[in-house]
């Protein structure tokens, strides 16, 4: 069994946002598999699937951002999963716009979502998508930059990786999390 969480924040007002990129691939994820986010549990939408013979769990946790780490917990434990069954998909300044990278480990960067995961979790060793949205420019805050919507020509940009995303999200259950790296990365 997987866990895919999506990190973004609910509400109209977030919607196309940067921050809201894990929701997007999300979105874009179960459109291809005939799915929807009809359930709620633990403070999150969510929707259970099978893809390649495994069951997918995908939530967004509607605690906004600086929470999401509770929600993901009461799934992990609710669903009695290893830490290795849990993929994290959320947005990353230091990553050009439209690129991603996997990781199985590391700091928060700063961002408030992975920083309660770790919280909650009392680990940095769990593995993660990051979808790049680049940094602000022209003297813009980080929080207004990413609370704000996409442009036309960025969400142009990030619409090209949203098979690769899927592809991978799909390959999480099939490949060692190295495997997965050394393919995508």
């Amino acid at each position: 069994m997987k866990l895919i969480v999506g990190l973004g924040n609910p509400g109209k007002e977030y919607e196309n946002t940067r921050h809201n990129i894990g929701f997007l691939i999300l979105d874009e994820f179960i459109k291809k598999h005939n799915l929807s986010f009809d359930k709620e549990k633990f403070n999150a939408k969510y929707t259970v699937g099978y893809i390649n013979g495994e069951k997918y769990i995908l939530i967004k946790p509607l605690t906004y951002m600086n929470l999401s780490g509770e929600s993901v917990r009461k799934f992990y434990d609710y669903f009695d999963l290893e830490i290795e069954d849990i993929l994290v998909i959320y947005d990353d300044l230091d990553t050009k716009t439209a690129n991603f990278r996997l990781r199985n480990r590391g700091s928060s960067g700063g961002h408030n979502g992975i920083k309660s995961i770790i919280s909650n979790f009392s680990t940095e060793k769990f593995s993660r998508l990051k979808i790049g949205i680049d940094r602000p420019k022209n003297g813009i805050s980080v929080s207004n930059y990413v609370l704000g919507k996409f442009s036309k020509e960025e969400m142009e940009k990030i619409q090209t990786i949203y098979l690769k995303s899927v592809n991978c999200i799909e390959d999480f259950s099939k490949l060692s999390f190295i495997d997965l790296m050394n393919k995508y990365n």
